[in-house]
């Protein structure tokens, strides 16, 4: 009888990928079909192709949410402004899956997710790359015949050098302060549905009460927390009262609802709408949130 052991040894490999390619081009096909030539057997995962252009948190965020819950595989990511530069192509191994993409902080956050980083190569083996390498183009003629290899078990030493882990470039860390009636976080991302998620965690909501006041914190980002320690700071014009419930329906229809997300993370939602345009904030904006305060006039509600 064949073991569960062998079974799964036997199962082909994965491959999932995250980039801001979008759906309108060929791009996402062509680096299907440079994985799928190389091993037809694999098995491929497209986790999006509509992160923001350019926008390299986001994607990051995004693959850092997502890859714990995939197959154990190889994860290519491709958000990549600095593509053709001297900017490293780099493979990073981790205990749970190998990640594959440009050395721009895209890929560590993920790192972390599948059980910290392990060992890192920079991809530099021609025999592992197109025989032509676009400038422009390296998710086709790089990332993806590198993570093809992988995927079919070819050891992560031959894809080129080992690399100093110390020496992957690094996302700024978001902000995130805690405050003796909240805290200040940063807005991280905006999902599909308008869905605010704050860099902060979720346990720093739960001492909150029934109902908090969300406001946008002004002046300099290096030195808010300090300052908002000395006493309330201006809101920039309004701020919110908002329900601190555990999921959407906590609210009334149309109201805002702060909560855990699914991430493990502070978000704030709307009831069957759009948050982030209710308060008009994008990913970097720095709110505030507190358990007590005035509620005064906000983007969207009525005096």
């Amino acid at each position: 009888m064949t073991s569960s052991i062998a079974r799964e040894s036997q199962a082909p490999g994965i491959v999932s990928l995250t980039t801001d390619y979008g759906l309108a081009d060929g791009f996402v096909a062509a680096c299907h079909g440079v994985i799928t030539r190389l091993g037809p057997a694999l098995r491929i995962i497209d986790v999006t192709h509509l992160v923001p252009p350019g926008d390299v948190r986001r994607g990051g965020a995004v693959l850092a949410q997502t890859v714990p819950y995939l197959p154990p595989g190889v994860h290519v990511a491709v958000v990549d402004p600095g593509v053709g530069t001297n900017r490293r192509g780099v493979a990073l191994s981790t205990p749970a899956g190998t990640l594959v993409g440009p050395d721009n902080g895209l890929l560590l956050d993920a790192a972390e997710a599948l059980g910290g980083l392990t060992g890192a190569v920079e991809l530099t083996n021609p025999r592992w790359l197109a025989p032509r390498v676009s400038a422009t183009f390296h998710g086709r003629d790089v990332f993806a015949p590198v993570a093809a290899r992988l995927a079919l078990g070819a050891p992560l030493v031959e894809a080129g050098p080992a690399i100093d882990p110390e020496s992957l470039v690094r996302l700024p860390a978001p902000l995130v302060r805690r405050l003796p009636d909240g805290f200040v976080a940063e807005v991280l991302t905006v999902d599909h549905f308008g869905n605010v998620q704050l860099a902060a965690p979720a346990e720093l909501l739960d001492p909150l009460p029934a109902r908090v006041r969300v406001s946008p914190e002004t002046g300099d980002r290096t030195a808010c927390g300090l300052a908002a320690e000395s006493g309330p700071r201006d809101g920039g014009g309004w701020e919110r009262e908002v329900v601190h419930g555990r999921t959407f329906g906590d609210a009334p229809v149309g109201a805002l609802v702060a909560h855990a997300d699914s991430a493990g993370r502070v978000a704030l939602s709307v009831n069957g709408g759009h948050a982030a345009e209710l308060l008009a904030v994008a990913p970097g904006t720095l709110l505030r949130v507190r358990g007590s305060g005035v509620v005064g006039d906000a983007p969207g509600q009525q005096a």
